[in-house]
C-alpha cells in the first residue's frame, strides 16, 4: 500500500476541511461546537502528518515495512474512529453510542 500517498490525500483533505470549517461553518456552528470541530482537524492533521513521516521510516531503514504498516493502519484508524466522531458531534451535536 502507498501510505505516503495516501497520508497526502489525508494532509490535503485536514486542509480542506479546516478551510471549509474557516469560512463554511463559521456561522452556522456555536463556539463550543466550532472548538469541537476544530480540534477534529487538528488532530486529523496530526495522525495525517504521522502517517506521512512512518512511511518514510521503512524507506530509511529505521523501521521494519510489517510494523509501519502496522502504524499506518493505526494512525489511519485513529483519523476515521477519533476525528469522525469529533466532526460528527460538531456537526450534528449527535455522538453515537
Amino acid at each position: 500500500m502507498n501510505w505516503s500517498g495516501i497520508a497526502a490525500i489525508l494532509l490535503g483533505l485536514a486542509v480542506a476541511l479546516g478551510a471549509f470549517g474557516a469560512h463554511g461553518l463559521r456561522a452556522r456552528l456555536d463556539a463550543y461546537s466550532m472548538g469541537i470541530y476544530e480540534k477534529a482537524v487538528f488532530y486529523h492533521f496530526i495522525h495525517a502528518l504521522g502517517l506521512l513521516l512512518v512511511s518514510i521510516l521503512p524507506k530509511v531503514g529505521v523501521l521494519r515495512p510489517g510494523a509501519a504498516a502496522w502504524v499506518c493502519w493505526l494512525l489511519t484508524a485513529g483519523i476515521l474512529i477519533f476525528s469522525g466522531s469529533l466532526y460528527l458531534l460538531a456537526v450534528t451535536g449527535f455522538l453515537p453510542t
